[in-house]
């Protein structure tokens, strides 16, 4: 099951069919795997850790093309019009898909219906990281705080309708708080500015945000994913330390155009499960601040529509939308 070494943990496993995948075969040239972000980002970089062993698996070269734009969606366009021959597949996270579905009704795809879902490939934890001098010292004081001060505490954002803002309105709404949503354009300024006592907290990508931690100019109060991160296990959970039920890690995943025979899914599949299972991968992995993930087609495809309903019931409950 697709926990943390399954991500959709509560739901129910579904039949893989081997659909005799060992006999369909891939077009005869090199592989394009897509990727919504320019070279050097956590997408780019999965990809480019995971491609030599697909293709070894697949006997395919497996060449990573780098389409950045609008959030990964400009890739996402593509692929879902591309040929459902395997030449094309793409490694996406949530906020290209399933966010992004949930946030804009005008997208140029549809993750519901234009993409088949092959696997997940790994989760990135988010960290909820507070100013210094904040007086709280773990999730429950913080909670007790922004409670007895309503609007009284901010925190800063990547950007409106990104991965970071959703994580704090998704803890504004479970724990019942008022906290002030403040966009930066990018993590880096708002870093900064959490460094500098300009804001209250922030959720960053724990493997942006751990060095601050470990260099003590921001204490971690909690990790965003269900499970502890191999790189920060001694950081709780947000979930163990005081708010059940809190989940707002960054997940990335490999999808087919929805045309692709199940013959091609499973084949594409076994590949990418064969190489996350390499212990070299799994490393390089950790040192980028992911845990690897597994689960089969049908495994991946119910936590992409669970995800999606998520963040589709938290953006109608906090009037989110991105036009």
């Amino acid at each position: 099951m697709l926990t943390r070494r399954g991500l959709a943990a509560g739901l129910t496993a579904l039949p893989f069919v081997n659909t005799r995948a060992q006999e369909v075969d891939f077009p005869d040239r090199p592989l394009r795997l897509v990727v919504g972000f320019p070279p050097g980002g956590p997408n780019d970089l999965l990809a480019r850790v995971l491609a030599p062993g697909i293709g070894e698996r697949l006997k395919r070269s497996v060449v990573v093309e780098n389409r950045a734009g609008a959030n990964g969606e400009i890739a996402a366009a593509s692929v879902a019009k591309a040929p459902a021959d395997g030449s094309v597949f793409m490694l996406a996270s949530n906020g290209s898909t399933t966010v992004a579905a949930a946030l804009n009704r005008n997208l140029p795809y549809d993750v519901r219906t234009d993409f088949a879902a092959v696997a997940p490939v790994g989760i990135n934890p988010m960290l909820l990281v507070v100013r210094n001098d904040l007086p709280a010292k773990d999730i429950a004081g913080l909670l007790a705080l922004a409670r007895a001060q309503p609007g009284k505490l901010n925190g800063a954002s990547a950007g409106a309708g990104g991965a970071t803002h959703l994580a704090l309105e998704l803890f504004k709404a479970l724990g019942k708080v008022d906290i002030v949503h403040v966009p930066y354009k990018g993590g880096g300024p708002a870093m900064a500015d959490l460094m500098a006592g300009l804001v209250d907290l922030y959720f960053g990508g724990l493997s942006t945000a751990l060095p601050h931690v470990k260099a003590g100019k921001m204490r971690a109060l909690g990790q965003t994913s269900t499970m502890r991160s191999r790189a920060a296990m001694d950081i709780p959970t947000i979930a163990e330390a005081g708010l059940p039920g809190y989940e707002a890690a960054i997940s990335y995943g490999i999808f087919l155009p929805v045309a692709s025979s199940p013959a091609l899914v499973n084949r594409l599949h076994a590949a990418i499960d064969g190489t996350i299972r390499s212990p070299d991968v799994a490393r390089k992995f950790t040192e980028l601040g992911a845990d690897p993930q597994f689960g089969t087609p049908a495994e991946f495809a119910a936590y992409v529509a669970a995800d999606l309903a998520k963040w589709a019931a938290l953006a109608r409950q906090a009037g989110l939308k991105v036009d």
